[in-house]
């Protein structure tokens, strides 16, 4: 007999386009999710003492990597190896798999009792874009969720790149000031695809509304045009 799973809530993030996205959760600790459950449930008892953790995990859909019949590849270019280098599907944790499922480990800011959606989870550091399914929420135990000895495999070899962002004042006045801290970090993970480094081609893409331009030259991503 086959199990029914359908999405339990939806979020809502500053991400309205896979371009952007932080590439793992934790990535940029400042950007914040609010998770809304369906009616069916908001019953306020299924999060008792969910603050008493400080982490969630959320097991949600790659609802823009649906792919209708049974079509799958057994391999897959990860971005952040060049995109030239083909790897096991379950060995990454690539959007291109037989079942496209998310994991992501986020930072519970609180929940709040609303009157349009009922109770709504608060969280940190998510990378799911804006109306992504969740099909599960499930408290982080760090007494057997940390591994601090466990091996990253060839992701180990892989460094992780770090720019300075550079927003002019004038441009950073059109973002909502609670939004600023959040852009900073997502531009100084460089949102670029690992094999894309041309230093005058321009960038974008939208983050709270805004659609952000930049581009990078020398470590620097430098913004030039919001709208």
């Amino acid at each position: 007999m086959e199990a029914v799973i359908r999405p339990v809530a939806y979020i809502r993030s500053d991400f309205s386009e896979k371009f952007g996205i932080p590439r793992q959760s934790g990535l940029v600790p400042e950007t914040v999710g609010e998770i809304r459950f369906e009616p069916k449930f908001r019953d306020p008892s299924a999060v008792r003492e969910l603050e008493q953790f400080s982490h969630l995990w959320l097991l949600w859909v790659f609802s823009e990597f649906v792919r209708e019949g049974e079509a799958w590849s057994p391999t897959v270019r990860p971005p952040r190896l060049g995109g030239n280098r083909r790897v096991g599907v379950f060995a990454t944790r690539s959007p291109n798999r037989p079942n496209p499922i998310g994991l992501s480990c986020v930072r519970l800011l609180g929940t709040e009792n609303t009157e349009q959606y009922g109770t709504v989870i608060r969280v940190a550091g998510a990378d799911l874009m804006d109306g992504t399914p969740i099909l599960d929420v499930k408290p982080y135990l760090p007494y057997a969720d940390s591994r601090p000895d466990a091996a990253g495999g060839f992701t180990d070899a892989i460094s992780a790149r770090v720019l300075r962002a550079e927003i002019p004042e004038e441009l950073l006045r059109r973002v909502p000031e609670e939004k600023r801290e959040p852009l900073r970090e997502v531009l100084e993970q460089d949102p670029r695809p690992s094999y894309q480094n041309e230093p005058d081609r321009v960038y974008g893409f939208v983050f709270a509304g805004a659609e952000i331009r930049f581009r990078v030259t020398d470590g620097i991503a430098e913004v030039v045009d919001v709208k």
